[in-house]
């Protein structure tokens, strides 16, 4: 059994996006030689998640739109007092900073409508995220 670990860049545009990231992690997957085992995606930052979704863009909108709603900037939060995004924290509190994906085949092992969403809460910015494969590779 192998252990590697990495990372992938994103870069945010907008203060509230949904970025699909299945393609980046895939590819790190294949650049590593990852055959059969688990992938954990770890996102390093308290105003960024990931979430495992559908990728459409209608939904995607909607993701945005609803945290918005559920969580709106400027509610007369504590920490605003300190860094003005304590909505940021907060909606990225209700999705969780990693994801855990099965790796078949050298490929990630997911649903037919499956992707890996990451979710930027207090962009735009350069993001960083830690993947790490636990299984076979080959070579």
């Amino acid at each position: 059994m192998n252990v590697v670990h990495g990372q992938v860049e994103i870069k945010s545009k907008r203060s509230m996006e949904v970025i699909d990231i299945t393609g980046m992690v895939q590819s790190w997957i294949v650049d590593n030689n990852a055959e059969d085992g688990i992938l954990t995606v770890f996102s390093f930052h308290t105003t960024a998640g990931l979430t495992i979704n559908e990728a459409e863009s209608g939904l995607m909108h909607d993701i945005e739109t609803q945290l918005s709603k559920i969580v709106p900037p400027h509610a007369g939060y504590q920490h605003d007092k300190v860094d003005d995004n304590a909505h940021s924290h907060i909606m990225t509190s209700l999705l969780g900073p990693s994801e855990t994906v099965t790796v078949r085949s050298g490929r990630l092992a997911l649903g037919t409508w499956q992707r890996i969403l990451f979710v930027e809460c207090d962009g735009p910015r350069s993001r960083r995220v830690a993947v790490t494969f636990v299984g076979k590779t080959i070579g």
